[in-house]
């Protein structure tokens, strides 16, 4: 079943295409790779899905339901979460504070009605239940300000867990990791998808990515050049250019 299809979409910058008609699906329950070289419109789509921009041309339709423009907040309600590839937690709250507000924004928009509902029992457990599903238990109330990266991408996730998502958008969930913690994000994003979520992962780099990908997508300077099995979409040479250059290609060939 697909749980998004995007059609044609299109973004422009003062003259700029980001985005040039791009298309493509992502199926519930796989997770769908994202690539790109720099400047590829990556991150322009990704903004698209997530209600942080609006495309000039296009749709996009989640579980069958146009979304096309919609705002962040009504994305969220509707089943869509993202994480940013810049981590940007409250880093004096704790680990789990930073998780109450998500459990809590859905309620309210205001912080400090978010954080009010850590006094109830129920809301600490889930935030706790969802720092453990992420393998950060042991860190629950640790300052994020004092979390290595490997960790606050980790956070990241269960911030957006915490949006009770069917869709979640990971924008570069192993950028700037250190070797070490490559395998720990790898097999928690392989846990989300055989928890039956999708996920449309976004990644600069395709060696260890590409694996965890059911399907793979291709941007360069906003089109889209392949799409397809992660295999055949490594071969493709029109994505060796755009990764390595015309003599790559070749090489590729």
């Amino acid at each position: 079943m697909r749980l998004l299809e995007v059609v044609g979409l299109t973004k422009r910058f003062a003259g700029l295409t980001a985005l040039d008609a791009v298309s493509f699906t992502a199926e519930e329950g796989l997770i769908l790779g994202l690539f790109g070289p720099n400047g590829a419109g990556k991150t322009t789509c990704l903004h698209c899905l997530s209600g942080f921009i609006t495309p000039d041309s296009g749709r996009i339709i989640f579980d069958g339901r146009e979304i096309t423009g919609q705002a962040p907040h009504r994305l969220a309600q509707s089943g869509i979460a993202r994480t940013f590839q810049i981590a940007r937690p409250f880093r004096n709250l704790t680990a789990a504070e930073n998780v109450v507000v998500a459990l809590g924004h859905r309620r309210s928009p205001l912080l400090g009605a978010s954080l009010g509902a850590w006094r109830g029992g129920a809301t600490r457990r889930r935030a706790l239940a969802l720092l453990e599903r992420v393998g950060l238990g042991a860190d629950a109330d640790r300052p994020a300000g004092q979390l290595p990266l490997g960790s606050l991408k980790r956070l990241e996730v269960a911030r957006a867990l915490a949006l009770g998502p069917r869709l979640v958008l990971l924008d570069e969930p192993l950028g700037g990791l250190a070797h070490e913690e490559v395998p720990v994000v790898c097999e928690l994003i392989a846990s989300l998808r055989a928890e039956g979520l999708t996920i449309v992962l976004v990644e600069h780099q395709m060696g260890v990515p590409l694996a965890l990908a059911d399907r793979a997508v291709v941007l360069d300077h906003g089109a889209l050049i392949a799409s397809g099995a992660p295999e055949r979409v490594r071969r493709d040479p029109r994505v060796i250019e755009a990764y390595l250059g015309e003599d790559a290609a070749r090489l590729g060939r």
